[in-house]
């Protein structure tokens, strides 16, 4: 049992850190580098992740672990009812669109429309989102319920950058002006050079299940864009939930 859950474990460290090699990996996990090496040999036998050539050896997520989130992803229809919106939302920025689900205590990058300029943000597929300090993790805490909230900032706010929001006080204030302005913001608080404004996807139960977003270049995310895209995104993520509602109803009367 312990190798299986050391294998998930990798599988998901080499995610947030590639390409990774084996020191590494065996740092970030606090396990021999013999261990991890197994590991390694184990996860590329099963097709889970592939070497990227270089020397030394650096290892990546192959596109198998992609096409296992979309199917769990796909069991809810929310792909399929995301994608028309995600490009009509990236005709009338012009900018990329990411879509993000919930998965426990993560937001995960599941799906990802790219602008057609030339300067551009660019996200790995199933790259875990920092929650209080990207505008999706945050459009979805602040449509979580108070006590969800609380145990979140229990956890501690990790600082990625200087203008992440760190302070408890700080991150209620934020989340009590998303929730009244509709969608959540992100000014270089998880990477310095990536902004962004995004909303929350509501499902069954009026929980949060995703989030849809606009990404832009901190450069390019001026004063006057950000309300502009903010409103947009905000009418994006209704019409996803209104269309989510719709297909388990019928689906539940089947």
């Amino acid at each position: 049992m312990q190798n299986v859950l050391n294998a998930l474990r990798a599988l998901e460290e080499i995610a947030v850190r590639q390409p990774i090699g084996v020191a590494d990996l065996a740092r970030a996990m606090g396990l021999p580098k013999s261990s991890v090496q197994r590991t390694l040999v184990t996860l590329k036998e099963a097709g889970w992740i592939r070497a990227t050539g270089s020397v030394p050896t650096r290892w990546v997520v192959t596109t198998k672990a992609l096409h296992v989130g979309r199917h769990a992803t796909d069991e809810l229809g929310l792909r399929d009812i995301a994608l028309p919106v995600m490009e009509e939302l990236r005709r009338r920025t012009d900018e990329t669109i990411h879509l993000a689900v919930r998965e426990g205590s993560k937001v995960v990058l599941v799906e990802r429309l790219e602008t057609s300029q030339p300067v551009r943000i660019i996200l790995p597929l199933g790259q875990n989102l920092a929650v209080h300090a990207s505008a999706n993790g945050k459009a979805v805490l602040a449509a979580d319920p108070l006590e969800a909230v609380e145990r979140y900032i229990a956890q501690g706010l990790r600082e990625f950058t200087d203008t992440t929001i760190t302070d408890p006080a700080q991150l209620r204030v934020e989340l009590a002006r998303t929730r009244e302005r509709g969608w959540a913001t992100n000014s270089g608080e998880w990477r310095s050079d990536v902004s962004a404004v995004a909303s929350a996807v509501i499902g069954e139960g009026g929980l949060p299940v995703a989030s849809i977003s606009v990404n832009v270049p901190t450069s390019r995310m001026t004063d006057d864009a950000r309300p502009v895209y903010g409103a947009l995104v905000s009418e994006a993520a209704k019409r996803i939930s209104t269309a989510l509602g719709r297909a388990h109803e019928e689906g539940g009367a089947r």
